[in-house]
């Protein structure tokens, strides 16, 4: 396979396996390291025998990125009390071009968050298997275990997948009821928010390690919408934004970004919130301005 034509091939394949590095590792600074670390290997590989370049790529990726998950899971001592994975977020009205692929047929955050709670092979067997459609035979020589293994790997993950809540598809219809929550909070209209929101609805505050105890999950209407009340500021900072292809918020001051804020808005009412207010993590996104 000439140089050149493996090069082309590669960079046509690029933002497909940047949407399967991302959904493995939940991160869009790790998932570009992973494709990245996959084209050194590659480039390097002997590939006379490769007749499905597409499908090598793929599986190149997911082997890197499995290490690169199965390396962070065995660095956290302790499992972090909160954690966001990184969000896509894009203008509402324009689109990133080195991005668009991320976001097209985007996975929410809310999907995203318990897809950190598998098991490394779990999750990469369910990624995969079930939104990208290979083979578990393929699964198999990525996760070194037996197809008949790998589709058990995938089972398990889909039994805990299928709690995660499934946002509403009406984009527009998810902007109204988001805008509506942000104009209750600036009000300070308590009675407005609870209508606004799932009896049952989590938020989830990811600030980082410090300071200690910041980062938070709170549960139940009112609970949200007391905290929504306390930090009403940051609705008067917050701008429209698509986050993981849904309404969401970036909250910034002047061009300093303070936070993202993804919204899973499902049956007209907001059932989750996932905030990622780390000043470490946020500096390392490509994020738009608004």
């Amino acid at each position: 396979m000439d140089d050149d034509w493996l090069a082309a091939r590669f960079e046509a394949h690029r933002p497909h396996l940047c949407t399967v590095a991302y959904r493995i590792l939940g991160s869009v600074s790790e998932a570009e390291d992973a494709v990245q670390e996959a084209w050194l290997r590659m480039s390097r590989a002997d590939t006379d025998e490769v007749a499905n370049p597409g499908g090598w790529f793929t599986t190149i990726v997911a082997r890197v990125a499995l290490n690169m998950l199965q390396s962070r899971r065995a660095r956290r001592e302790e499992p972090l009390a909160v954690y966001v994975p990184d969000p896509v977020v894009r203008a509402p009205d324009g689109a990133d071009p080195e991005q668009q692929a991320l976001v097209a047929d985007s996975v929410s955050l809310a999907l995203l968050v318990v897809l950190d709670t598998l098991a490394p092979a779990e999750r990469l067997a369910f990624v995969l298997h079930d939104m990208f459609s290979l083979p578990f035979d393929e699964i198999a020589a990525v996760v070194g275990r037996s197809p008949a293994a790998a589709r058990q790997l995938a089972s398990r993950a889909r039994r805990r997948v299928q709690g995660a809540t499934v946002p509403d598809a009406d984009v527009p219809r998810q902007r109204e009821v988001v805008d509506a929550f942000l104009a209750a909070a600036r009000d300070g209209d308590f009675e407005a928010l609870l209508a606004l929101l799932d009896p049952d609805v989590t938020l989830r505050a990811d600030v980082g390690a410090q300071p200690p105890g910041a980062s938070r999950v709170i549960c139940g209407a009112a609970a949200v919408a007391g905290q929504a009340l306390a930090f009403a500021w940051r609705a008067e900072l917050a701008r429209p934004a698509l986050v993981n292809g849904a309404a969401g918020v970036l909250v910034a001051d002047g061009d300093r970004p303070v936070a993202v804020m993804g919204f899973a808005v499902a049956r007209g009412r907001i059932k989750e919130i996932d905030i990622l207010a780390d000043p470490a993590r946020l500096r390392l996104l490509d994020l738009p301005r608004l």
